[in-house]
């Protein structure tokens, strides 16, 4: 196997419209199912279309691959990327807090807490080298390179006459 795989552990939208094949017209569960995939981050669109979820563009080339994720609003403190198996997660939470006060008496008049976070995991190739992954963030751009094993780089073989 050559490319990263994006993992998805369930999607519900598929597994309702198994169930719910023989509905004709709207289907009430195939919807649910749609709205579930939304929540979670899967649906028919592109992940980088869904605004929780980080674009993220794979380079495959003779030594490695490079995976970039753009992160607009997110500083190198507030990511993390682990390797689990054969698996890269890139993960984030960020937690945000804004006040407004009374300027009389300083009670709360409102008080809101946000937090954005996502999390994208990647199967690795099996020709890819788990022990030469390095990442470097910067501009809100987080780029791995992973490096394939030596045996599985390409190699020009020499033709003798």
């Amino acid at each position: 196997m050559k490319t990263l795989t994006v993992y998805k552990p369930f999607d519900f939208e598929n597994a309702i419209d198994a169930f719910d094949r023989d509905f004709h017209g709207f289907s009430p569960l195939a919807e649910m199912g749609r709205v579930m995939n939304n929540i979670f981050g899967y649906s028919g669109q592109s992940p980088a279309s869904v605004a929780r979820i980080p674009a993220v563009d794979v380079e495959e080339t003779d030594k490695s691959y490079v995976l970039e994720a753009e992160l607009p609003g997110f500083a190198m403190e507030d990511v993390s990327v682990n390797l689990d198996g054969g698996t890269v997660t890139i993960e984030s939470k960020k937690d945000e807090t804004v006040e407004k006060k009374d300027k009389v008496d300083k009670n709360f008049v409102l008080r809101e807490r946000r937090s954005r976070s996502f999390s994208r995991s990647f199967k690795l190739p099996e020709n890819a080298d788990p022990d030469a992954i390095s990442a470097s963030f910067k501009n809100g751009l987080l780029t791995l390179t992973i490096g394939k094993r030596t045996e599985a780089q390409k190699k020009a073989i020499q033709i003798e006459g």
